[in-house]
């Protein structure tokens, strides 16, 4: 294992479900630093010339390979932005582990800016992991994430960007533009506590034929925490764009979602479907009558609608 304390291994577990060493490319950034980096004969890494981050190039006709980049701060008041770049070649499958975990036990903010950028070829398949958590005795625990993609002819993606615990500030961009029957998924999956905040903001631009995006957010809002989340899909030409937002808000919380759907062509297929509410005293009951405490049916039930 490289060499990392127990915390910050900890942090590596939550974020990208690493306990060692993977296989294939990887590249592992701590403190600001990149601290370890493997490459292979399909994908490599290399660091930024004039700015902090990566770029990842996989080979065209690369099949079925991972590659982990996942960022560790453990140094209270550590504040960074980093670029990452990938370029996909055509024909290729690959699975991209990111995320970033953060612990405080200082009085100053500890601040990660990602920015990604996807240029993904033709007829390429790529899912994308994305996962935030923050942990430790301090607050200003803050993650600000900006992932963009662009999607060429006949190319699919997947994402799943999820924000596990203890971000007390997050504000989340994801841009997408997609050619000629390509196709993205996103699920977001978000959780805030006490007086968190998170806001996000997802814009879609089907300019291709038979583009087609379908995007689905769960949060769940407790305490006194805010979420604010807005959506915009632009179908400019034959094409199908869904949404589903779906939120649980408890206590003194507070959850705003705002879709948007621009229609620029008679033949684009855009829908969206929200709704916040409350836990069903029923389903509390239910499980009540299980044996569990209130606390761990709400908790049950919870995890149930956010996995």
């Amino acid at each position: 294992m490289m060499d990392l304390d127990e915390i910050e291994r900890d942090l590596l577990k939550e974020v990208a479900d690493i306990s060692g060493v993977p296989k294939g490319a990887y590249n592992f950034r701590v403190n600001g630093k990149s601290i370890s980096r493997n490459t292979t004969v399909n994908i490599d890494i290399k660091s930024k010339a004039q700015k902090s981050g990566i770029d990842v190039f996989v080979k065209a006709g690369t099949k079925k390979d991972v590659v982990h980049i996942p960022v560790i701060l453990s140094k209270s008041g550590h504040k960074e932005t980093v670029y990452n770049d990938f370029y996909i070649g055509d024909n290729s499958e690959v699975t991209i582990v990111a995320g970033c975990g953060i612990y405080n036990c200082g009085v100053n903010n500890s601040i990660h800016d990602g920015v990604h950028v996807f240029h993904v070829g033709k007829n390429c398949k790529v899912k994308y992991i994305e996962k935030h958590y923050g942990t430790g005795p301090s607050k200003g625990k803050i993650l600000n994430p900006t992932t963009e993609l662009y999607l060429d002819e006949s190319s699919y993606v997947e994402l799943e960007l999820e924000q596990i615990a203890g971000v007390d500030s997050t504000k989340r961009l994801t841009k997408a533009e997609l050619k000629n029957d390509a196709k993205i998924e996103i699920v977001e999956k978000l959780l805030t506590h006490g007086r968190q905040t998170a806001k996000s903001n997802i814009e879609v631009i089907l300019e291709g034929e038979n583009s087609t995006a379908d995007i689905i957010s769960r949060s769940v809002a407790r305490d006194i925490s805010k979420q604010d989340f807005k959506l915009h899909i632009v179908g400019k030409t034959t094409c199908r764009g869904h949404s589903e937002c779906d939120a649980i808000i408890m206590d003194d919380a507070k959850v705003v979602a705002t879709p948007s759907l621009d229609a620029e062509s008679l033949n684009a297929e855009l829908i969206h479907e929200a709704a916040i509410g409350k836990i069903a005293g029923t389903e509390i009951n239910k499980l009540m009558t299980l044996g569990l405490t209130r606390a761990e049916s709400e908790a049950k039930i919870i995890n149930g609608f956010l996995r």
